[in-house]
């Protein structure tokens, strides 16, 4: 029996929620969760009843039991969630599925994320309080309180110690924007963006422009898992798991700022372990998502996959590398820059419908697929999909 579960488990079916801007949904959380796993249950040709599994990551709060219940299923199986790294956990909440599935515990697994952010505050605020302990007393009282600032830092080191220019952020952000220009579903499509107006736009926290920024969104994705061979049995194209890990480097975790290897995007570790999984390398891929907190870890990130040494950033982020007849396309559905930040659920659910055919940017014979899932934090994870051709 093979020790790895790569092709042994297949994606039949997608959904997502409309997507709204933060705090504007005008359902609860439960219900927008519920609303995407019916969608790809539909999706998928799958029973909602028949589902015995649910995934989440970034101590999502629509609790399974609760949505096994309000969905009829038949038996909860298998209940998951991943620990830490908010972002970091999407391609991680995959693999715990596909494992859950390759070693029989359950049978049709969903994986989702849903926010709400009206009903439970804003992410891309530092905490409000009178009061602050831990990790966040090193840092807060100095003025280090946003996400931006905090994940500035890691970037700022990683240019200045290779010589990265401006110009290799900006062409992530037009690459994205320039995707969510023909996907209906993308909150920034109708709004494009050009070189003027990146660079006349504000500062958040150099060396993030506002278009360097994620967006902050409402509303939910869902993906439903079952096994390779059950797969057959769906009407739609399957999209295999060739690979899924998750995990971090050794003290990633060391508190306030000082982790020994201080810039990366902290998959230094686990690319080798992704591409042995998968038995692939970078040069296979056809088509990539990375997770775009800020374009700073798309970079960072884009690197510790092999795409890019370090010292020839400037030569390589390029928009036209990006785009869907380039040498990488690169988060074609806009990514979370300008589709949706679903906290990147949304670039998963793109790697499978590039896979199937069916992006709003399809690239040519996309047989492999892969997402890199929030850069710059600890435990982060990564995935490949393949289509029937590759297993």
């Amino acid at each position: 029996m093979s020790n790895t579960m790569r092709g042994q488990v297949a994606v039949v079916g997608v959904g997502e929620t409309e997507y709204y801007k933060r705090g504007q949904a005008p359902d609860a959380e439960f219900k927008l969760a519920l609303s995407a796993i019916l969608r790809a249950c539909e999706n998928a040709g799958v029973d909602p009843k028949d589902v015995d599994g649910f995934a989440s990551y970034s101590n999502d709060r629509s609790d399974p039991s609760k949505l096994a219940a309000a969905l009829g299923c038949k038996e909860l199986r298998f209940s998951n969630m991943q620990w830490g790294g908010g972002g970091g956990g999407g391609s991680a909440a995959i693999s715990n599925a596909a494992a859950a599935i390759y070693a029989g515990v359950a049978d049709t697994v969903v994986v989702f994320r849903a926010l709400a952010q009206g009903q439970f505050g804003r992410f891309g605020q530092g905490p409000r309080t009178n009061s602050i302990r831990g990790d966040f007393a090193y840092t807060i009282p100095y003025g280090l309180m946003s996400p931006a600032q905090m994940f500035a830092m890691k970037v700022v080191r990683f240019m200045h110690d290779n010589g990265v220019e401006q110009s290799a952020l900006r062409a992530i952000s037009l690459a994205c924007y320039e995707h969510a220009q023909a996907n209906p579903r993308a909150v920034m499509h109708g709004r494009p963006l050009d070189e003027q107006k990146y660079d006349e736009s504000r500062w958040i926290v150099e060396p993030f422009h506002l278009y360097d920024c994620c967006l902050e969104n409402d509303g939910a994705a869902a993906m439903v898992l079952v096994s390779a061979e059950k797969a057959k049995d769906f009407p739609g194209k399957p999209c295999y798991i060739l690979g899924a890990v998750g995990g971090s480097h050794y003290r990633a975790g060391a508190s306030v700022h000082n982790t020994p290897d201080y810039a990366t995007s902290t998959f230094k570790s686990l690319a080798p372990r992704l591409y042995e999984m998968a038995q692939l390398s970078a040069k296979d891929v056809d088509v990539l998502q990375s997770y775009e907190n800020f374009t700073g870890g798309v970079l960072m990130s884009i690197v510790e996959h092999g795409f890019c040494e370090p010292e020839a950033c400037n030569e390589f982020f390029t928009k036209d590398r990006f785009l869907t007849n380039g040498d990488l396309p690169l988060n074609t559905s806009g990514g979370n820059l300008a589709e949706c930040y679903m906290h990147g659920l949304g670039l998963n659910i793109e790697a499978v419908r590039q896979v199937r055919g069916e992006s709003t940017s399809q690239v040519d014979k996309a047989d492999v697929s892969m997402v890199i899932s929030g850069p710059m934090v600890t435990p982060v994870s990564c995935s490949i999909f393949g289509s029937e051709a590759t297993v």
